[in-house]
């Protein structure tokens, strides 16, 4: 296969414009174009520790919605590309003057589309594990001679950012986002499907709509190809000619497989066992039973790519985690407070965390912080969180968080709350919650969700350490 990524995707734009600069997922794109030598500014609603750090890499950011902030060397439709998240509403003054003056306006994914179809592309896809998955893939082959170009959709702890660059690699890995069908967009040598656990049904519609969204997917890889499934999904893949399906998982079950696995003194090990082959003693850098089932994955998808089995080794071994995927951030040693924070958003997600988490510290009383992410998704799914939530202890929850979504009448958190059958359980609206940890003690806690709790770590962290949050 001929691929050429000595010139950047999109080489015929000096500049990029992001609309929405401060979400997760443009931020990699950002700083990629920033790397190749392009003029790259945008808009955010608000400022965050993110978009400051991406002003001070050279990243113009205006935050007020409006035409007159957008800087005088990207009002030329000749010369600048414009890109923009699904966050972002339609009628955003920013995005509209853009449309209205005949400037090339696409979405993130469509960029990242080109970027799959100029690179040997490893896309991951899921309703949960995506991030994991990919940043194990990350970095098992930034440190091999295969090297790779990753977009993730989240910091990777082990290099403090959300992109992985290696100029000289054909590779790219693409976290294939299924939210407004956004993964359509890509053309993958090397495709991974975590689960299809529903979710986005404002989008497609039931059940049977996100499996059909997940089936195109799999049409889109390359002829000579691989797709690697996870066991027992409920899917159907569409595949090229010459596409070779594999299938894996944490267990004994699938082509890619785990043995042996062995959870010790803060460690987890397991042999790794494939088509004809086995790699003995893989160590996961971040120990959770969930982690195994990406290891497999992510080892399998690098081997394919060219890695060895002495960087699957070292990679795995190695990997810190990518931030808020299960982030320890205090270990609860020695019987103190123990802090973790996970970006689980969906019941099979929350219910695998909780698990996760009682396995790690057994005996221990379990406090789990949730918010709900989005209106529809708390409609959809408020018996199945109830369900997962039931297995914590305690928990505790603040009003949904309503992301890009308006208020649904009769949608609240109460929806999810008044199913918890955990023996504690109590409604705390977010402004209250450090007032209310000040005043609680906790053995372990654990704050769960897509919504924004993450910027409360760092407050929740003195207060428990018991220093002054001010």
């Amino acid at each position: 296969m001929e691929t050429n990524i000595s010139q950047p995707a999109d080489s015929s734009f000096k500049n990029l414009y992001f609309v929405g600069a401060g979400g997760i997922g443009m931020a990699n794109l950002e700083r990629y174009f920033l790397s190749r030598h392009h003029n790259v500014a945008g808009y955010d609603r608000t400022p965050s520790l993110l978009t400051q750090q991406l002003e001070q890499e050279g990243v113009i950011i205006t935050y007020t919605d409006s035409p007159e902030e957008i800087p005088a060397a990207f009002r030329s439709p000749s010369d600048t590309l414009v890109v923009y998240t699904p966050a972002v509403p339609s009628d955003s003054p920013i995005l509209t003057w853009f449309r209205e003056n005949g400037f090339e306006v696409v979405k993130r994914a469509a960029l990242l589309g080109k970027i799959t179809r100029s690179t040997k592309a490893i896309c991951v896809s899921g309703s949960h594990g995506k991030t994991t998955t990919c940043s194990m893939i990350a970095n098992i082959l930034r440190g091999s001679e295969v090297g790779c170009n990753a977009f993730l959709g989240g910091i990777l702890r082990n290099t403090g950012s959300n992109l992985v660059l290696s100029r000289g690699s054909e590779w790219s890995v693409i976290e294939a986002d299924e939210y407004d069908r956004s993964f359509h967009q890509l053309s993958p040598c090397i495709a991974i499907v975590t689960s299809v656990d529903p979710d986005h049904l404002d989008i497609y519609g039931d059940e049977a709509g996100y499996l059909e969204g997940f089936a195109h997917f799999t049409s889109l890889i390359r002829p000579g190809g691989i797709l690697l499934v996870h066991t027992g999904l409920k899917l159907h893949p569409r595949l090229r000619d010459g596409v070779r399906l594999m299938t894996y998982s944490g267990g004994n079950e699938g082509d890619w497989h785990a043995e042996n696995i062995v959870y010790g003194e803060g460690s987890l090990r397991f042999d790794l066992v494939g088509p004809d082959m086995k790699i003995a003693g893989i160590e996961v850098g971040v120990p959770v039973e969930i982690n195994i089932d990406n290891a497999v994955a992510a080892a399998a998808a690098s081997l394919a790519a060219g890695a060895g089995a002495d960087d699957i080794r070292e990679g795995l071994k190695t990997f810190r985690g990518a931030k808020r995927r299960f982030e320890v951030i205090l270990d609860g040693k020695d019987g103190s407070t123990a802090l973790i924070d996970d970006y689980a958003h969906s019941p099979n997600e929350v219910k695998a965390s909780i698990r996760s988490v009682k396995k790690l510290y057994p005996g221990r009383k379990l406090s789990v912080i949730f918010q709900p992410h989005l209106y529809t998704r708390t409609r959809d799914f408020a018996k199945e969180f109830a369900s997962s939530l039931s297995e914590a202890d305690e928990v505790i929850m603040p009003e949904i968080y309503p992301a890009r979504e308006l208020p649904i009448p009769g949608v609240d958190s109460s929806l999810i709350l008044k199913d918890v059958t955990s023996p504690s359980k109590c409604y705390c609206e977010r402004k209250d919650l450090l007032n209310m940890i000040k005043n609680r003690n906790f053995d372990i806690v654990m704050t769960l969700g897509a919504a924004d709790l993450d910027r409360l770590l760092p407050d929740i962290e003195k207060i428990i350490m018991g220093k002054d949050p001010a």
